[in-house]
């Protein structure tokens, strides 16, 4: 199932240096970030998998299994099995930065 969203499907991680406003910023995981303490990420694939990666014990990220689907407009609907769904908009995407504001879903 190809998205509609042309590069979102690949695991993103949570540059939060550059997070502005309401807005989170993603780099893809390959990215060269600066030193953290453990950095979170979400990852979107093709077949409507999702994972969030959420920085655990000793900063190790674990993953937290999910689906997503496109929504109306530049928006993403998410849930994860850890439960709760949320709203993703997408502010921006490109090859190497997806920047979105999270919403509680409508």
């Amino acid at each position: 199932m190809p998205t509609p969203l042309p590069g979102l499907a690949k695991r993103w991680m949570h540059s939060f240096e550059e997070d502005h406003g309401d807005v989170a910023v993603y780099r893809p995981s390959d990215y060269a970030f600066p030193p953290a303490r453990g950095r979170d990420g979400i990852e979107f694939s093709d077949d409507g998998s999702f994972t969030e990666w959420a920085v655990g014990r000793g900063d190790a990220r674990e993953p937290v299994p999910g689906r997503w689907e496109t929504a109306a407009g530049d928006t993403v609907a998410v849930s994860t099995d850890r439960g709760g769904q949320q709203v993703l908009e997408v502010v921006h995407l490109g090859p190497d930065r997806l920047e979105v504001r999270r919403r509680a879903d409508d």
